[in-house]
């Protein structure tokens, strides 16, 4: 090497684009505690009904469901009375795209607190799955109440022995919610329409899952485009558990297991990618 040769220092970091280190986000577990009570406080705090909009919420919408899909347009509920029924779909759809919306905007919240202190990013969106699990255990109390009232009013359900698979449900609805959450979020750091274009497609998402009716009202031509979306396979499952009617299968259920993980892992992997280099472009 000559004299006059410089020496060339590049500083690279000690993680690949795609590697997640899990065992950090355990290191950080008060972090997850305090961020979940700050959203809690901050959502509710000037509101006069607090968290009472978690019981209330679902309430609503399933009465509207019931006037306007049970007694206008007078869809049939598989037997299950409209409210109970409509209520049963509600429970999961309302923490996907609660977990979905709050997650999406990830980068854009917190670029500020970002740019000035090192935390693991995933952090945030737990806390925003932690906090909506919440809500849909609050949410699920009030689906019993309704659900043994109708019992007292003499409807008979039977609840399925498949029941024993709703904590594997939740679980995928959780890593549904999750990975769906992170990739649109990964995403809005360059396109910012996606934030705009999201609440639209959440609400064209409601009507491509048998939430307001059944899926064994769907034609067999275009019943595969509605298995496809993992939702049909969580909101049928449900259904299943606590009234042991549903039209899905056990291979139906399989492929949206499949399709749930893999959007997971591909929203892990590009959240990671992205969280090293957004603020470059934010």
């Amino acid at each position: 090497m000559s004299k006059n040769s410089k020496k060339i220092l590049v500083i690279k970091s000690n993680y690949r684009w795609f590697q997640l280190n899990l065992i950090e986000i355990f290191d950080y577990l008060d972090l997850i505690r305090l961020l979940v009570k700050r959203d809690f406080v901050t959502f509710y705090k000037q509101t006069i009904l607090g968290p009472l909009w978690y019981i209330i919420q679902p309430i609503i919408m399933s009465i509207v469901f019931t006037f306007v899909f049970g007694n206008i347009a007078n869809i049939k509920t598989d037997g299950i009375p409209n409210f109970l029924f409509y209520l049963c779909g509600m429970l999961p759809w309302y923490y996907f795209s609660s977990v979905v919306t709050d997650n999406s905007t990830t980068f854009l919240k917190n670029k500020d607190l970002f740019g000035k202190v090192y935390f693991p990013r995933m952090t945030v969106p737990i806390s925003s799955l932690i906090i909506n699990l919440i809500k849909l255990i609050i949410q699920s109390f009030i689906f019993l109440f309704f659900y043994f009232y109708y019992l007292f009013l003499g409807y008979s359900f039977n609840i399925s022995i498949y029941i024993i698979f709703l904590p594997l449900i939740i679980i995928q609805l959780c890593i549904l919610s999750l990975g769906l959450g992170l990739l649109i979020s990964s995403l809005t750091t360059k396109y910012r329409d996606l934030t705009f274009a999201l609440s639209f497609f959440i609400q064209l998402f409601l009507y491509a899952t048998p939430i307001v009716y059944p899926l064994s009202l769907v034609s067999e031509k275009y019943k595969i485009y509605l298995i496809l979306n993992p939702m049909t396979s969580i909101v049928e499952s449900f259904k299943l558990f606590f009234f042991n009617t549903s039209d899905i299968s056990l291979n139906n259920i399989i492929l949206s297991f499949i399709i749930s993980i893999i959007i997971f892992i591909f929203g892990i992997l590009t959240f990671s990618k992205i969280e090293k280099t957004f603020m470059d472009t934010i």
